[in-house]
């Protein structure tokens, strides 16, 4: 069992940066593929960007590229979205996912964070 916990979520505003944390409390987690997705009010969930389990490869939705950066941290089990220029638009409830394959559908997670807020306004 992998239990995930996100931070980080808060009010920012437009063009503002924020840096969410997704931290496991078991070392497996190091072996795991981890996604990132959102869902807005009355919206699906959508997928975000993605880590592979190396840290050598990251995928990103067309929304993310050039904004969003994923990167780990081994030694602390972490794996971290670091968001820039942000817009109104990106505003959702963030999830961090894990498992054992590198993509973009939410059903090839295994286990799920409770997600964190962010809401980007003025």
């Amino acid at each position: 069992q992998v239990t995930l916990e996100e931070s980080g979520g808060g009010l920012v505003q437009p063009g503002g940066s924020l840096r969410l944390s997704c931290v496991a409390t078991t070392e497996i987690f190091n072996e795991l593929d981890i996604g990132w997705f959102r869902q807005a009010p009355g919206k699906e969930r959508e997928f975000v960007a993605v880590s592979s389990w190396s840290g050598v490869t990251a995928s990103y939705a067309d929304s993310a590229k050039d904004r969003f950066r994923v990167s780990r941290d081994f030694a602390k089990n972490g794996v971290y979205l670091e968001m820039n220029s942000l817009k109104p638009e990106d505003t959702a409830v963030y999830y961090c996912a894990a498992g054992r394959h590198f993509s973009p559908q939410a059903g090839s997670y295994d286990y799920w964070g409770h997600g964190t807020q962010v809401t980007v306004s003025s």
